[in-house]
């Protein structure tokens, strides 16, 4: 009986070793090398301001800080009452800064002779009628504004042109991704992925004499000109190529 059982131990650990060197019986795909090509397509729309945002500010200096504040504060009161008058809500007229500091006075040795007092009232004025922008700005300078920075044109509602600037960007991405198949003899299999980028919107310059887009009154005391915005949007596509 030993002699048998230790017979057939032999012959299953043989049988093992055997089966441990025989092929493997599981397949496993190796996974497929996927080719892309990648464009990058730009979809640029063309608008005419609509509004405009404008920095208008009164400074102010006298030798006494008290009494700076206060003609500061009729000459802010009445540029501000020039403003409304030509019809601009009063929700779109913000202070942005108000400041008050003092400015020493030196004599040609270096030594301070005196000082004057600073104040500075600055407010952000929100323009949708673009025809009375010129005629604005002439009304607040005379009512005591002496300082006009920062105009800013813009479009209230660009929801439209963003559309039509990335259907515009795709269009220009797929017509370079079937160029450049085409020259390399390549086929296009299916987009991958999309991703795409909007800028905000830009002053168009273009050449040629002459102004920008209308929009102003010619007989404005100030002449303004807005000319145009550009909205782009940048569109990545990656294609699967054979």
């Amino acid at each position: 009986m030993r002699t048998k059982f230790f017979a057939f131990s032999i012959l299953a650990v043989l049988a093992l070793v055997l089966s441990a060197c025989g092929p493997t019986t599981i397949n496993q795909a190796a996974p497929e090398n996927l080719r892309t090509l990648n464009v990058n397509g730009v979809g640029v729309v063309y608008l005419t301001p609509d509004i405009v945002y404008i920095n208008i500010g009164v400074n102010t200096q006298r030798d006494n800080a008290a009494e700076a504040v206060e003609v500061n504060k009729e000459q802010t009161n009445a540029v501000t009452a020039a403003i409304k008058e030509f019809g601009v809500d009063p929700k779109d007229i913000r202070t942005t800064n108000f400041s008050i500091w003092s400015n020493p006075q030196y004599d040609p040795s270096g030594q301070i002779q005196g000082t004057t007092y600073v104040v500075d009232n600055t407010v952000n004025v929100t323009i949708r009628d673009l025809d009375k922008l010129g005629d604005l700005l002439d009304a607040a300078i005379s009512a005591g504004a002496n300082n006009i920075y920062s105009i800013q044109f813009d479009v209230e509602d660009k929801t439209e042109a963003n559309k039509e600037a990335r259907a515009l960007a795709v269009e220009d991405a797929k017509s370079q991704a079937q160029d450049l198949a085409g020259v390399a003899g390549l086929s296009l299999v299916d987009i991958q992925t999309i991703s795409y980028y909007e800028s905000g919107v830009m002053p168009y310059y273009y050449g040629g004499k002459g102004g920008g887009g209308g929009g102003v009154s010619e007989v404005a005391a100030v002449p303004i000109q807005p000319g145009q915005l550009a909205v782009t949007v940048t569109v990545n596509l990656t294609y699967t190529i054979k």
